[in-house]
């Protein structure tokens, strides 16, 4: 099974990364492309403007509904299967991402995700 990790764009690459994705919709601040370290850029399974927007304006009080909500929006997504497809052919996927917050970021619900439905294909 693929082992799914995260870590911060801002974090030093590591061999152990395997392939690495970045999961933003947006490119990260203070990172020129050409040095940042990544094999793919999805935009596509990262969560929509508005709801990106919306969870930002105060993520405190919007966590868990942005959770709920960005479920959602994974669930309805063709870009996600078709990226788990395409994942699922790597031994180790670090999904990087630039949100301060290691605890209340978009990836770590992508992550869970992710696994949920690896695990799933393979039942």
């Amino acid at each position: 099974m693929t082992e799914i990790k995260m870590k911060r764009v801002y974090e030093p690459y590591d061999s152990k990364d395997g392939i690495r994705v970045l999961a933003d919709a947006l490119w990260p601040r203070g990172i020129k492309k050409e040095t940042l370290n990544y094999d793919f850029w999805e935009k596509d399974i990262a969560p929509s403007k508005a709801l990106r927007q919306w969870f930002h304006h105060d993520k405190n009080k919007n966590w868990e509904a942005f959770a709920v909500q960005y479920n959602q929006e994974l669930e309805k997504s063709a870009a996600i299967k078709d990226f788990i497809k395409r994942m699922a052919a790597y031994k180790t996927v670090t999904l990087i991402y630039a949100a301060k917050d290691p605890e209340q970021n978009h990836v770590l619900l992508l992550k869970l995700f992710i696994e949920k439905l690896l695990k799933t294909e393979q039942d």
